[in-house]
């Protein structure tokens, strides 16, 4: 057998025992590195992660090593300015760049929850105005949204289809435009949205997170947006309806989730967290292009 490593790629290869590992061995190997990241950040000040469930660690490596041959679905929940959407921005912005970087196509598709908002442009007319509409019409509760499309289009990309996802307009129409923007499959599907992790959309998801964060910090986000919104003395009850029914809809969906992340945490830890992952990633292509190649 003639070897096309270098040397030091072949001692790399040695100092982990790659070149001598089984299919299972290999699954345990990464599960160590995992875990190491894990707990590390998980025992670090000011931390993301507040808690994680240990059967994810095995999960992620099974993807990581190829080992599930179909995309893998993140779900990302919390509270309405619990920091949920920045940091799935932050995600996908983290694996655009890899994946630029390694020439990597379609590694990341975002199916964004808002946009399954039912179609409700009718009764705003009706009402006069959206503000008139939302006084007698609840939009903080899962109903409000049509999850069941939302599931069987992940499910969709997950077999390899594309998809024509819908587009709410969040101006205060609520008119949502069905088969709007086209989605194709990809590596990685990531949701976000209040109600992305409710019973009738998170078996959808391989990987669920909730974003937690302390209500003080929460309550000042929110006012801080209402005001940037212009929405006024309304901001109050609108604050007050989204926290009774988060404690109805959305917080129980804390204990479902595979990892709980700090809605709280400076962004670029974050992204500096998921480039560790990435960091498996690469090693394990790497080790498996190489070993091919011996």
């Amino acid at each position: 057998m003639t070897s096309t490593l270098n040397k030091s790629q072949e001692t790399l290869l040695k100092s982990q025992k790659m070149y001598v590992s089984t299919p299972i061995n290999r699954v345990q190997e990464v599960e160590l590195r995992l875990n190491k990241i894990f707990k590390e950040e998980l025992e670090s000040k000011e931390s993301i992660l507040v808690s994680y469930k240990q059967e994810i660690i095995s999960k992620l490596a099974r993807f990581i090593l190829g080992h599930v041959n179909r995309s893998a679905s993140i779900g990302i929940a919390g509270e309405t300015a619990s920091g949920k959407s920045t940091i799935t921005l932050d995600i996908i912005d983290t694996i655009k760049s890899f994946a630029t970087e390694f020439e990597i196509e379609n590694a990341i598709t975002r199916v964004n929850t808002d946009d399954y908002y039912y179609d409700r442009s009718e009764m705003v007319k009706a009402a006069g105005s959206f503000a008139a509409f939302a006084k007698n019409y609840d939009l903080d509760v899962p109903q409000a949204l049509e999850l069941e499309l939302m599931k069987k289009h992940i499910q969709e990309l997950q077999a390899g289809k594309s998809v024509y996802l819908p587009k709410y307009d969040m101006s205060g129409t609520a008119i949502r435009y069905d088969n709007h923007t086209l989605a194709n499959p990809s590596g990685i599907i990531i949701s976000e949205g209040l109600f992305t992790l409710t019973d009738k959309v998170r078996d959808a998801f391989d990987f669920k997170i909730y974003v937690d964060v302390r209500e003080n910090v929460q309550k000042e986000r929110f006012f801080v947006r209402a005001n940037e919104r212009g929405l006024g003395e309304s901001a109050k009850s609108i604050y007050k309806n989204a926290s009774q029914k988060a404690e109805i809809y959305i917080r129980p969906c804390k204990k479902d989730a595979d990892i709980v992340l700090s809605g709280e945490a400076v962004r670029a830890r974050y992204k500096a967290f998921l480039n560790k992952l990435i960091s498996i990633v690469q090693q394990e292509n790497f080790r498996s292009k190489e070993i091919s190649a011996l």
